[in-house]
């Protein structure tokens, strides 16, 4: 029997301001809305959103954030982004719908930014690079470099720890580990 491992494919989230959280989501993540109506499990009101036709939903926006703890337990939500410039766009965007405390980061492996949506869970928007290092691993990234000159400056800050291998090289390796799970 072949057995596949799970993919992560959505997330929920509890918020105070469904509409709001919607209008962030939708703006800066161009989500679109693909159900939305009262649970009938627990009478919440539920926004279901996707990126791509082949999911249903990415993200569930549901109301019934408890006042009583008013901060997130969220750790971060991460978003993949294929290139520099949808980065920056997202940098943008997401400022001009009222993120805040915007964080660029050098993962090695990935470039990063994180800020905190309007009801202040942690976003992580992301791609990746063609580098392996183990992690936690970061320094701040100068997102208004160019992606040749974030390229040649990420290489050389990874290339001499002692965990750097190329991508492809961490993949194949991955790949093997992971070959006699059941």
């Amino acid at each position: 029997m072949n057995i596949t491992r799970p993919t992560p494919a959505h997330f929920g989230i509890f918020v105070f301001d469904v509409d709001l959280m919607v209008d962030f989501y939708t703006s800066v993540f161009r989500l679109t809305i693909t159900d939305e109506g009262i649970g009938k499990n627990f009478g919440n009101r539920l926004v279901f959103m996707s990126a791509t036709e082949d999911q249903h939903h990415q993200l569930v926006l549901s109301a019934g954030r408890s006042e009583k703890s008013p901060q997130s337990t969220v750790m971060q939500i991460s978003f993949l982004v294929p290139d520099l410039a949808e980065l920056r766009h997202n940098r943008d965007m997401a400022i001009a719908k009222g993120a805040t405390e915007l964080r660029p980061m050098n993962h090695g492996n990935a470039w990063s930014l994180y800020y905190f949506d309007p009801e202040g869970n942690r976003i992580e928007v992301y791609l990746d690079t063609p580098f392996y290092v183990a992690q936690p691993y970061g320094t701040p990234l100068d997102m208004d470099k160019s992606e040749s000159e974030l390229l040649a400056e990420t290489e050389a800050m990874v290339r001499n720890d002692p965990t750097f291998m190329p991508l492809d090289a961490w993949r194949a390796k991955f790949r093997t580990r992971g070959a006699g799970r059941a």
